[in-house]
């Protein structure tokens, strides 16, 4: 089911601010590095929003990548009071939405169907 234009749009501004705050505002060391809002999906009800992270790593080590993804989750977490704050203050909201963040492994994804459809086009020529 698709998104209502109010959900669309409070998404939108939830992404621009988070990111914002990403880069300016929270200094909690577990936030370095190359991190990303990619999506923001609110509730029909406006009382939930999920926000979808992605972390840009230069370790080939998939554990040490699913430590600092798990790291990063934690420093999200444990600034989530100062977001929504900011959120309502920013937004000039009644209620704040309710904020969960999720990695996105929509990229990995991604990958994984790139190399599947290269395997089949392989095995297709041969």
């Amino acid at each position: 089911m698709g998104k209502g234009y109010r959900q669309g749009r409070l998404g939108g501004e939830i992404q621009k601010l988070v990111s914002s705050m990403l880069l300016r505002e929270l200094k909690d060391p577990r936030l370095s590095g190359m991190i990303s809002i990619s999506d923001v999906d609110v509730s029909k009800d406006n009382s939930y929003a999920t926000c979808y992270v992605s972390v840009l790593t230069t370790s080939k080590d998939e554990e040490a990548v699913r430590k600092e993804e798990e790291q990063v989750i934690d420093g999200l977490d444990s600034a989530k009071g100062i977001i929504r704050k900011e959120i309502g203050k920013q937004m000039k909201l009644r209620h704040v939405p309710e904020l969960t963040f999720r990695i996105d492994r929509s990229m990995e994804y991604g990958r994984h169907i790139d190399e599947v459809i290269k395997k089949l086009e392989k095995d297709n020529e041969e």
